[in-house]
């Protein structure tokens, strides 16, 4: 089991990684204009419209906890499962599922809308093995 972990946890922080920096979905207007955003593209393109409490939501949902979430995993195992890490990892784990949802409302929303086509690309893949491999490496470090 822990040399399961001992090949998760790079893989989901990699995944994670690539996740925010790869381009998430490509959205076609007007047949000829494209856009490929990443998350943390998305995220500093509604600070930057002035919309700051929408893109601390975000960031902190779709960023702030999972990143938390994978250092906490870290260091339970790193720690050998100390009853303060797990706990801490019980409670950020009860948001981990938000920031999957989150960019699914977004593709929703962008698909529905008619102004834009909506592609999903490799960013979103990376997130949603990141979200995964992280929600299994969560369970492991529970059950050890």
């Amino acid at each position: 089991m822990r040399s399961f972990l001992a090949l998760l946890l790079p893989v989901a922080t990699f995944s994670f990684a690539l996740g925010l920096t790869q381009p998430l979905m490509r959205f076609e207007r007007l047949y000829f204009l494209e856009d490929r955003p990443t998350l943390v593209e998305m995220i500093l393109s509604l600070w930057r419209d002035g919309d700051a409490a929408l893109a601390t939501i975000v960031g902190l949902f779709s960023i702030g906890f999972p990143a938390l979430k994978i250092l906490l995993i870290h260091v339970a195992v790193l720690t050998g499962g100390k009853a303060r890490s797990l706990a801490l990892l019980s409670m950020v784990s009860k948001w981990s599922m938000l920031d999957v949802m989150l960019v699914a409302l977004v593709l929703f929303a962008a698909k529905t809308s008619g102004l834009a086509a909506a592609a999903i690309l490799p960013g979103l893949w990376f997130y949603a093995a990141a979200t995964l491999s992280t929600a299994v490496a969560a369970s492991l470090c529970a059950r050890a």
